[in-house]
């Protein structure tokens, strides 16, 4: 089992930057990857960042050059600076880690509870 505490969310103006941490905590050896997603009412769940052990990232192309993804692999934390934010950035945002089991081809996807970011002038 892996455990996921996000932190971060809340309001900030458009132009603005925000930043939200993601925590894993329980059984984290096997993490892939870890990174964030969005969920916007009425939509399916979208890539925002993801970040690898090894340091490589993927990004939405929505927000290539705004958003910064990084890890700490000691911590088992991802941490999202998210810059020039724009009121579509709305939504909740929710934590992700994608963990291999041991011994075998499988992969497991754990979920955060998510967490609220809205841009507003």
């Amino acid at each position: 089992q892996v455990h996921l505490v996000e932190s971060g969310g809340g309001l900030v103006q458009p132009g603005g930057s925000l930043n939200l941490s993601c925590v894993a905590s329980g059984n984290t050896a096997s993490i892939n990857y870890q990174g964030w997603y969005l969920q916007a009412p009425g939509k399916q769940r979208e890539l925002v960042a993801t970040t690898t052990f090894g340091g490589k990232t993927n990004y939405a192309d929505s927000v290539e050059g705004r958003f910064t993804i990084s890890r700490d692999n000691a911590k088992n934390s991802v941490l999202l600076q998210m810059n020039n934010m724009k009121p579509e950035d709305t939504a909740v945002y929710v934590c992700t880690v994608r963990t291999v089991v041991p011994h075998s081809i499988r992969e497991l996807d754990y979920w955060g509870q998510g967490t609220q970011v809205t841009v507003s002038a």
